[in-house]
């Protein structure tokens, strides 16, 4: 029996959602949609599956100024005379990607009471993240209580590491109460995983390494289509440089800022996640298209300072996975920067890997250099059909 699932996906600027008609052997897409600039310059765009335009509306900076505004916006939309002729009936269910599962859920749950208590008990662990991903479940809760509604973790993927990748050294009380390495961006990874046995078969159970670039950023090495480590580890902070948070700093300028700074754990929590990285080391922003496009140096020494970690992270996954077969790009950076693409792999010619300027400038799948050891691939990710595939797996097994 085919069931009409909605998909959101809430981040702190934006939401994005699709709608799916699925049943255990497909799914197909019905809507897609996103409203970004938050806060800033709202901008909403809908389309149908085959990607023509049902809806598209710009707003006045601050006319949309929180998530729960768009997801109230978004709400309307879908569940007025358009949206459902464009999902076509009513919705059977709602899927979320939440960012933080905690040692508790490595796999998605239905939610209750009880599951949404417990994933609001997280928030301390994903700040930025988490109260975006419970608004919507809360607006859903609001407006038909009886809707099924399932929390698809972003932790869950890599819930099957070892203990050795999993642990920091600190006391063992301390991992017992769940402060360990999660990762993050899991079902974008998991999507890819997936992805590859379809476009790239002969890779799919190899050594990959995924880079996962946009906003926030991670590498994760998978191996069998399984994740086995992670940059990110028990917060999003961890690993290489994002757009506005540092990525792995020396815990010691922790202790600099409480005591020669006289800054509080909330003003830290401000500092390390929405003043640092590409924005805060170049001063000037964190979108990579207006650092590329800037004359300053310090611009160009925060691009070069990405690619510099990116490479230095790539080098510690291969280790892992002892060498590799292929290199992902996936995510906004990753699917369309170009030349932080050829940059990166320039890096890592060290693992073999080579690099088609044609076929990168094109944003071709395979963008691999003749006579490379490693592929290299761009695999656009769809963390949307993967929330919609657990949440039918989910509620309908």
């Amino acid at each position: 029996m085919q069931r009409l699932i909605l998909a959101v996906n809430a981040g702190s600027s934006s939401i994005k959602f699709q709608a799916f008609a699925a049943d255990h052997a497909s799914l197909e897409r019905r809507v897609a949609g996103q409203l970004d600039g938050i806060g800033s310059q709202p901008r909403l765009v809908i389309k149908t599956g085959a990607g023509d335009i049902l809806k598209e509306q710009s707003f006045a900076t601050g006319e949309i100024a929180s998530v729960e505004a768009a997801e109230e916006l978004i709400g309307i939309w879908l569940l007025g005379a358009d949206g459902a002729r464009a999902v076509g009936g009513p919705l059977d269910a709602v899927g979320h990607r939440v960012v933080h599962g905690g040692p508790e859920f490595a796999g998605p749950a239905a939610i209750d009471d009880g599951v949404l208590a417990r994933i609001t008990a997280l928030t301390h662990l994903a700040p930025l993240h988490q109260p975006k991903n419970l608004a919507p479940i809360h607006a859903w809760r609001r407006r038909q209580p009886n809707l099924p509604q399932v929390a698809c973790f972003d932790t869950a993927f890599h819930r099957g590491h070892g203990e050795l990748a999993d642990r920091f050294a600190i006391p063992d009380a301390l991992y017992r109460e769940g402060v360990r390495r999660y990762g993050f961006h899991g079902l974008s990874y998991e999507f890819i995983a997936q992805r590859l046995r379809d476009v790239a078969p002969e890779i799919a159970d190899g050594r990959v390494i995924v880079a996962h670039l946009g906003n926030g950023c991670s590498l994760c090495a998978v191996k069998n289509g399984r994740s086995i480590d992670s940059t990110m580890s028990f917060t999003a902070l961890d690993g290489i440089p994002m757009g506005t948070r540092p990525g792995a700093i020396d815990p010691g300028i922790v202790l600099y800022l409480l005591r020669e700074k006289g800054m509080d754990a909330a003003a830290i929590e401000r500092f390390l996640y929405h003043e640092c990285g590409l924005k805060g080391l170049s001063g000037i922003s964190n979108d990579v298209r207006v650092l590329e496009a800037s004359a300053d140096p310090m611009a160009r020494l925060a691009l070069d300072h990405f690619v510099y970690r990116i490479a230095k992270e790539m080098g510690a996954l291969a280790a892992v996975l002892g060498g590799i077969d292929a290199l992902v790009f996936t995510a906004g950076i990753g699917e369309n920067g170009a030349a932080l693409r050829r940059e990166i792999v320039a890096a890592g010619a060290w693992l073999g890997l080579g690099l088609d300027d044609a076929a990168n400038q094109a944003r071709a799948l395979d963008i691999s250099g003749k006579g490379a050891s490693a592929r290299c691939l761009v695999i656009p990710t769809d963390e949307e059909r993967m929330i919609a595939r657990h949440t039918y797996a989910t509620l309908w097994p």
